[in-house]
C-alpha cells in the first residue's frame, strides 16, 4: 500500500464516520460518497480505512513490476495487469483499490464490468509501508484468502523483500521469502515463463 501511515475510524487521521461511531457497517453504497481526494478509500468488513497518497519509493517499484509484468504480457496476452486505483467489491461491505492486481483472460470474462471488479483476481499486490504493513499482512491478507485470490503479493520496500502466499485449498500456505540481498526470482504459475527477478522489482 502506499508509503504513509494509514488511517481508520478507529483511531488517527480524520473524524471517524457517524456510522462507525454507532457499530453500523459501512457499505459499497457509503464508499461512492467517499471524497476524491487523492487518498485511497477503501472497506474491509464494512470499515473505512484511508490512505495517503504513496512516496516515491513505492511509485518507483511500482512502476518496475508493471514494466516487467507488463513487458512479459505483451509476447503472452494471457491476461492484463492493472494498477491502483481499481476497485475490487468483493462484497457489499468489502472494496479494496491493491497496488497491482492481476486476472486471466478467462478470469476477466468472470468478475470485469465496467466500473469494476467483482470477484477475486488470481493476483494481487500490495507494495507496503510503516502504516499499512501490520494491515496488509492481517485484516486484508485474511479478506484475499477467504475472497479466493490465488496469490497475495507483499512487497516491503524497506527489506527489499517479497512475501508471497499462495492458496491451497481454501487457505494461503505458509507464505515464500524472497529477498533481494539473496539475489531471489520471483515465478508464478499464473504468469508461466516469467523470470521477476528482485533485483530489477528494487532497482
Amino acid at each position: 500500500m502506499p508509503g504513509g501511515d494509514d488511517m481508520n475510524a478507529a483511531g488517527g487521521g480524520p473524524a471517524p464516520d457517524a456510522a462507525a461511531d454507532q457499530g453500523v457497517k459501512l457499505t459499497y453504497d457509503d464508499f461512492l460518497l467517499f471524497p476524491d481526494d487523492g487518498r485511497r478509500h477503501e472497506l474491509i468488513d464494512g470499515e473505512h480505512y484511508v490512505t495517503p497518497s504513496p512516496n516515491m519509493r513505492h511509485q518507483r517499484i511500482s512502476r518496475n513490476l508493471t514494466l516487467a509484468i507488463g513487458r512479459w504480457l505483451e509476447e503472452h496476452p494471457i491476461g492484463e495487469l492493472f494498477y491502483a486505483p481499481l476497485d475490487i467489491v468483493f462484497t457489499r461491505f468489502d472494496v479494496v483499490e491493491p497496488d497491482l492486481l492481476y486476472m486471466s483472460n478467462a478470469r476477466a470474462a468472470e468478475i470485469a464490468t465496467a466500473p469494476h471488479l467483482t470477484g477475486a483476481p488470481e493476483i494481487v499486490i500490495e507494495i507496503g509501508s510503516p502504516g499499512t504493513r501490520k494491515r496488509d499482512e492481517t485484516i486484508k491478507r485474511r479478506l484475499y484468502e477467504r475472497s479466493g485470490v490465488s496469490e497475495y503479493w507483499v512487497v516491503d520496500p524497506d527489506l527489499d523483500a517479497i512475501r508471497v502466499y499462495r492458496r491451497s485449498g481454501e487457505r494461503f500456505e505458509r507464505p515464500v521469502e524472497l529477498s533481494r540481498e539473496a539475489g531471489d526470482i520471483l515465478a508464478t504459475a499464473h504468469l508461466p515463463g516469467l523470470d521477476l527477478a528482485l533485483s530489477r522489482v528494487f532497482s
